[in-house]
């Protein structure tokens, strides 16, 4: 992703074990706490990128973050989050270098409104049937949005989701092409949360 200029920063991923069998994969300057504080976004954003609290830094400042726990090789919890940047002062100074450019040009859109995004994946007691699905996504970091996913999902969907979704020019659907991994976790949700508007992962 660095290659193809959509992406200018990157951590790349740490390990850790503790008791119990439990291996977390993530990020070394992980710092959970920061997601239950009651700040702006703005502030939380700002936190996150002093901290270096992400996996990719995307070029319009956008930060990716992905966090999965296992115990004993099981997945019991995943955080996967995409932060855009609150404004975009750093392309507005200097319009003028970026406007030939298709994918600067939607990052100027006045019309485009930041809206981050988690899909948070939970197999422990935080799980309540349609309350609190074992997999959901989260939109625009309210409390209680909690949209029912059909598994957990895998870096690669992720990682797919986004780009596809906000970083989508004929020029960089050529250009930046991941390298595709079948991986799939299998299904988790429950019969009554299929009767609610929810999230469908590759079967």
């Amino acid at each position: 992703m660095i290659e193809s200029g959509l992406c200018d920063a990157q951590n790349f991923p740490s390990s850790t074990q503790s008791t119990g069998g439990i291996t977390e994969i993530g990020i070394s300057s992980a710092e959970n706490s920061i997601f239950l504080k009651n700040i702006s976004y703005a502030e939380m954003y700002a936190e996150l990128l002093s901290r270096k609290h992400y996996n990719l830094k995307m070029i319009d400042g956008a930060l990716i973050t992905l966090l999965y726990r296992f115990q004993n090789e099981n997945l019991i919890a995943h955080r996967l989050s995409f932060f855009p940047a609150p404004n975009l002062e750093v392309f507005q100074n200097e319009p003028e270098l970026y406007m030939q450019d298709e994918l600067y040009l939607e990052f100027l859109d006045k019309r485009i409104v930041t809206v981050p995004l988690r899909f948070d994946f939970d197999s422990g007691d935080a799980f309540v049937p349609v309350e609190h699905p074992m997999s959901h996504l989260t939109l625009g970091q309210y409390e209680n949005c909690r949209i029912p996913v059909s598994s957990a999902i895998s870096p690669y969907q992720f990682i797919s989701f986004v780009m596809k979704n906000f970083y989508r020019t004929a020029q960089t659907v050529s250009s930046c092409e991941l390298t595709s991994f079948p991986d799939k976790f299998p299904l988790t949700i429950l019969p009554e949360e299929k009767t609610l508007v929810h999230v469908c992962t590759p079967v």
